[in-house]
């Protein structure tokens, strides 16, 4: 699943071909770059990369926006999910801490 995941999030794919696949115009992509809704990156011409993660959160975007939804509440409900999924991972973080830490052997022992 590594792999998956760090195919989903590469950014290379233009703006033209975010476009394409969205059906929103590069003006349109480039308003929800400065409105903090995407995220992407430069090549080292200054061109933005996109990856798949940002074009399905861009269809998301523009189906919030045909259901007239502002984009300040699409960027304070992203927010809120980002911070809910980093306490997620905090809190598996600890319990694999402590599952490391209090982990017993089969014969009853632990680990020291």
């Amino acid at each position: 699943m590594e792999s998956e995941y760090s195919y989903k999030e590469r950014k290379v794919i233009s703006i033209g071909a975010v476009s394409e696949l969205t059906g929103l115009s590069e003006r349109q992509i480039r308003y929800y770059e400065e409105r903090k809704l995407i995220f992407p990156s430069r090549s080292n011409r200054g061109n933005r990369k996109y990856s798949f993660s940002d074009v399905e959160r861009l269809i998301d975007i523009a189906n919030k926006r045909e259901e007239g939804v502002r984009t300040d509440e699409i960027r304070m409900e992203y927010k809120k999910e980002k911070t809910r999924e980093n306490r997620e991972t905090r809190k598996k973080m600890i319990q694999g801490q402590l599952n490391a830490r209090f982990m017993t052997q089969k014969n009853g022992k632990r680990f020291s």
